[in-house]
């Protein structure tokens, strides 16, 4: 696997596990995360069409975490894997 995606799996895992201490502590509930993130990923699709720089698959590619996060957040188990969000991320895009 390229050095890259595994820096990105890393980071992914990171950022899901910080959004179930949000959730834990009562920072954040599951809602306003979930929103959050769908600011981000309507921004980053806007920003792509916008520029026009870049391709559809590598406009999927930039929305890619975004979307991993967001299943993170949904998912039932606090645990999930990291094979099973990426899964129910492909599921959805088709």
């Amino acid at each position: 696997m390229n050095t890259a995606n595994l820096q990105l799996k890393g980071v992914l895992l990171a950022l899901y596990a910080l959004l179930n201490a949000l959730k834990r502590k009562g920072v954040l509930n599951q809602g306003e995360i979930e929103a959050a993130l769908q600011e981000a990923e309507a921004n980053s699709i806007a920003e792509a069409r916008e520029r026009d720089e870049l391709s559809k698959a590598n406009a999927e590619a930039v929305s890619f975490p975004i979307r991993f996060l967001r299943e993170a957040n949904s998912a039932s188990n606090p645990n999930e894997t990291f094979s099973t969000l990426t899964q129910l991320v492909a599921e959805k895009e088709r």
